[in-house]
Parts: C-alpha cells; sequence; structure tokens
C-alpha cells in the first residue's frame, strides 16, 4: 500500500465509502424532505409542490423548478446561486415536469455541517467541496421520492471522486473523500447519475440496481488529464452511486412499513364493576 493511501482516515480502501444515513424528516408545510449524510457531511433537503407559481414565473408547458441553497451560517453567496442553477440542470431531466403545467416545484437545500475549509458556509466560505454537493444532491433525491407528488424518470444519485498522489506521476483514485483528505487531493469533483428502468441496459448490467446514465460531473485536477482517468474515476463514482442507490431503497422500503399498533387487553378481576357500570345511588345530580 502506498503512503497516500495508508493516510486515508480510518484505513478506509480507495473504493470505500463512509457510512451512509438517510432519514425522512418530515417537515411541517412541505410535502416531502430527506436528510442525507456521507458519515459527518450531510445535507437537508426539502420539496414542496406542484403548488400555486406566481403569474412573473408561471410556464403554460411545464411546471416552474426553483431550487434554493441555504449554507450553514451567513446569506447564501453566489457559490450557492451557483449551486443551485447546477442541481436544477441536474434535476430537470429526472423531472417529469410538463405533467403539471402553470405551477412551481419548489426545492430548497441546506448544509448541515460547516468544515474547516470552509465548504458550505455562505459567503463567508470557499465554495462547496465535491463530497457535500454529493451529499446535497441525494437529500435533494431523497426528498423528491418521500414527496411522491412529482412524477419522476428516475432517482438521482450522487458520489465524490478525489485524486491522490501517491507517488511521483501517478495519481490514486479515492471514493467519497472527506474532510482530513482535501489538503492532499490533487482534484476532485461530483458524478451524479440517474437511475432508471427505461434506460438502456449497460454493457456489464446489474442484478441489483437499474441501469444508469451520467447527468453530470464536474470533475477537475490541478494537473492535466486524459480521457482514460476520467473513464475511471466515472466507473469508480458509478459503482459508489449503485451503492447510494441501494440504501436509497432500502430507507423507502423501511418508510412505507404500515405500524400496526399493540393493543393489550386486561382481564378484569371478577366481581369487579365494570367501567360501563354505572352506580345510580352514587349519582349526584
Amino acid at each position: 500500500m502506498s503512503s497516500a493511501l495508508a493516510l486515508r482516515p480510518r484505513g478506509r480502501r480507495p473504493d470505500e465509502m463512509r457510512d451512509l444515513s438517510i432519514v425522512y424528516e418530515g417537515l411541517d408545510r412541505v410535502d416531502g424532505s430527506a436528510r442525507f449524510g456521507f458519515g459527518s457531511t450531510e445535507s437537508l433537503s426539502s420539496v414542496s409542490g406542484p403548488i400555486e407559481v406566481r403569474p412573473t414565473h408561471e410556464n403554460p408547458s411545464q411546471a416552474t423548478l426553483d431550487i434554493q441553497i441555504r449554507p450553514l451560517a451567513a446569506i447564501a453567496g453566489t457559490d450557492s446561486k451557483a449551486l443551485a442553477t447546477t442541481l436544477k440542470s441536474i434535476f430537470a431531466p429526472a423531472l417529469f415536469l410538463s405533467h403539471h403545467p402553470r405551477t412551481l416545484v419548489q426545492v430548497v437545500g441546506q448544509a448541515l455541517c460547516g468544515t474547516e475549509s470552509g465548504s458550505g458556509l455562505g459567503s463567508a466560505g470557499r465554495g462547496w467541496n465535491a463530497s457535500l454537493t454529493a451529499s446535497l444532491v441525494n437529500a435533494t433525491a431523497a426528498a423528491f421520492v418521500n414527496a411522491g407528488s412529482v412524477p419522476m424518470k428516475g432517482v438521482v444519485c450522487a458520489v465524490a471522486i478525489g485524486r491522490l498522489l501517491s507517488d511521483p506521476g501517478e495519481p490514486t483514485l479515492v471514493l467519497d473523500p472527506e474532510e482530513a483528505e482535501l489538503s492532499r487531493l490533487a482534484g476532485s469533483g461530483c458524478f451524479a447519475f440517474l437511475f432508471s428502468a427505461t434506460l438502456p441496459i449497460s454493457a456489464v448490467p446489474s442484478v441489483d440496481t437499474p441501469p444508469c446514465s451520467l447527468l453530470w460531473t464536474n470533475y477537475t485536477t490541478a494537473a492535466p488529464f486524459d480521457s482514460a482517468e476520467l473513464a475511471k474515476a466515472r466507473a469508480l463514482a458509478e459503482r459508489g452511486a449503485r451503492r447510494v442507490w441501494l440504501a436509497l431503497k432500502e430507507s423507502v422500503s423501511s418508510l412505507g412499513r404500515p405500524l400496526v399498533p399493540k393493543v393489550e387487553v386486561k382481564e378484569e378481576a371478577k366481581g369487579a364493576p365494570s367501567a360501563m357500570e354505572v352506580d345510580d345511588e352514587k349519582v349526584e345530580i
């Protein structure tokens, strides 16, 4: 094992992710909400709609998709607004917005962690790192699934890929880089995939997950990279995204279990008066 890989927190392998957490918050006054996390990197998202839209934003052919991103602290800066535009381009192809024309579908995303690198801290921060962006994409996808009010073509799942320089001139790709690894990364990026049964089957089909296609990535490095490295990063990200899809599937199946109240029937003692019996002599009018 190279020295760079030996320094991965908790001895994780290059293709190993942190523990995934999915919680459906049940926020008030929204149709769906969910919290998603890669370890301590967490985000919260809510979905409202279709709801009434202002005449100035009304679209006669499809619903208007509005996404707002809020950092952990301060107000939303340019980086948050740019991320909101990115999420809109990711989720617009995954939704049947034409089924609800002249309405509004509103998404509000919230960072739940303020990292030492400043990611997710709004105008006072330094942008959104790839792992935090991926958690926000997954939280939004889970919120859409939880809402169930907007028809979807498929489920969007995202993961982050980092580029470590393990040896001189030989980069190593790692899945789900965390905060402690950001300073040693020579590049990183978020990969978002659309999972849908309507997509063509890939050359290497998976039995557990439906086919998927790459929707968006912002993979960049400090040094130039070739198409072979990008293909390797995409393949690693796809394997991680399939794990995210399976985690979402498991969370939805547990969410849909009906709650059966436990009823205990206690036998009354012999000779004791029933609760429904009334003693007329003790009733005062």
